[in-house]
């Protein structure tokens, strides 16, 4: 199974604060089997950015570096023009936002690909609820 992994995730692998992130442990075990690969990853085109915007307001003092990071992993992207039909559907659907509902399009339209979130919102207004699952009912 190929993953898709939203910003909630990825910035639990670089905030690594389980006091204030919930299912930390979780994230890493996920980043190290990618990092191992030994579990396959295809993201929307603007998870990068995404996750800067977030690193660059939570986390200036290491944003650079994690960033860094995340472009030397050369993590597969999708910008396959049905993603983002796909993804304007989904957010008008569930009243979500375009840039959240990317990463569940992506899983949709990538065969035997799922979304794993922890954003809990996002979970719940999801429609259709097809092919995602949260952080924390993940599995390796």
């Amino acid at each position: 199974m190929t993953l898709v992994l939203d910003a909630s995730v990825i910035l639990k692998w670089l905030i690594e604060d389980p006091s204030c992130e919930p299912d930390t442990d979780k994230a890493i075990a996920l980043i190290e089997s990618i990092v191992n690969h030994e579990q396959e990853i295809i993201q929307p085109v603007h998870w990068l950015a995404e996750v800067a915007a977030v690193l660059a307001r939570l986390s200036p003092q290491t944003a650079s570096d994690d960033i860094g990071m995340l472009c030397a992993m050369q993590i597969p992207t999708s910008d396959d023009p049905t993603v983002i039909q796909r993804a304007t559907t989904l957010a008008i659907a569930s009243s979500q936002h375009v840039f959240d509902t990317l990463y569940h399009a992506v899983a949709l339209e990538h065969e035997d690909a799922t979304l794993v979130t922890a954003d809990q919102r996002y979970l719940r207004s999801a429609l259709p609820k097809e092919r995602i699952i949260s952080l924390h009912d993940w599995q390796p």
